[in-house]
C-alpha cells in the first residue's frame, strides 16, 4: 500500500529538493537574469563531468512540501523560477508549475530530456546527454539546446541534436568547465563556420555565485 508520502510525491505535492536559492542565471540564453533556483534531487543520467553529483541520490533529499517551495519562490522580486536537478522530469511537476504560474511567476526548466515532460514552462533548456538521449517530444518543445563540449567529438553530437529541435530553438555550445581552456579553440572555430550556434559560459563560476 502506498504511504501518504508516496501519494503526495506522485501528485507532485512533495518533491525531494536538494537546495533552493536566489541567484543569477549563469548559463545559456537567459544568462544574467535573476531567478529563484529549485534543485530537485535524483538523476537517472549521471554524467561523469556533472558539477552537482550530490544531487544524484534522491534518498538524501528529504521530501519538501511543494506549497512551501512556491511560497518561498513567490517572495523573490525576480518573479522567475529555474527548475533544475538532478533530473527534474523524474517527478510530476504539474502541481508545482500550475501553482507557480497562478502566483504570477515565469518558469524555466533545465533538463536532459530523458523523461516525458510534465508541467508547463515559459522556457525549456534542453541539455542532451549521450548516455540517455532526450525523448523526441522534448526535442520538439525545446526553446534552447545546450550541448556540453568535453572534447571535439561532441561537436558531431551537437550537429545531430540540432537536426531534431524546432527551427526557432536557440543553439549553444558550452565548454565543460574543467576542460574549458582545451576545448574553447575548437568551439570558436566551429561557431565561426556554423554561426547559428552561440557560446555559453558558466559565468556564475567566474562571478563566484551559486
Amino acid at each position: 500500500m502506498d504511504t501518504a508520502v508516496d501519494i503526495m510525491m506522485s501528485e507532485g505535492k512533495q518533491l525531494p529538493v536538494m537546495e533552493e536559492f536566489y541567484s543569477i542565471q549563469g548559463e545559456g540564453f537567459n544568462t544574467g537574469q535573476a531567478a529563484y533556483f529549485i534543485r530537485i534531487g535524483g538523476c537517472d543520467v549521471g554524467c561523469n563531468w556533472c558539477d552537482v553529483k550530490e544531487s544524484w541520490n534522491a534518498g538524501k533529499c528529504p521530501p519538501v512540501q511543494t506549497d512551501e517551495i512556491i511560497r518561498r519562490a513567490s517572495e523573490c522580486p525576480a518573479k522567475a523560477v529555474v527548475i533544475t536537478g538532478g533530473e527534474p522530469l523524474n517527478y510530476n511537476l504539474n502541481y508545482l508549475c500550475n501553482r507557480l504560474h497562478a502566483s504570477g511567476l515565469r518558469i524555466f526548466i533545465e533538463t536532459s530530456g530523458s523523461q516525458s515532460l510534465s508541467g508547463s514552462f515559459d522556457w525549456i533548456c534542453l541539455s542532451p546527454k549521450k548516455s540517455s538521449p532526450p525523448l523526441l517530444p522534448v526535442y520538439r518543445l525545446a526553446d534552447e539546446l545546450k550541448i556540453i563540449v568535453n572534447d571535439e567529438t561532441d561537436l558531431a553530437w551537437a550537429k545531430a541534436n540540432a537536426a531534431l529541435v524546432n527551427p526557432a530553438c536557440q543553439l549553444f555550445l558550452q565548454p565543460e568547465w574543467s576542460r574549458r581552456n582545451k576545448v574553447m579553440p575548437a568551439i570558436i572555430d566551429y561557431i565561426m563556420v556554423h554561426p547559428e550556434w552561440k557560446i555559453s559560459l558558466q559565468s556564475h563560476k567566474y562571478m563566484r555565485i551559486p
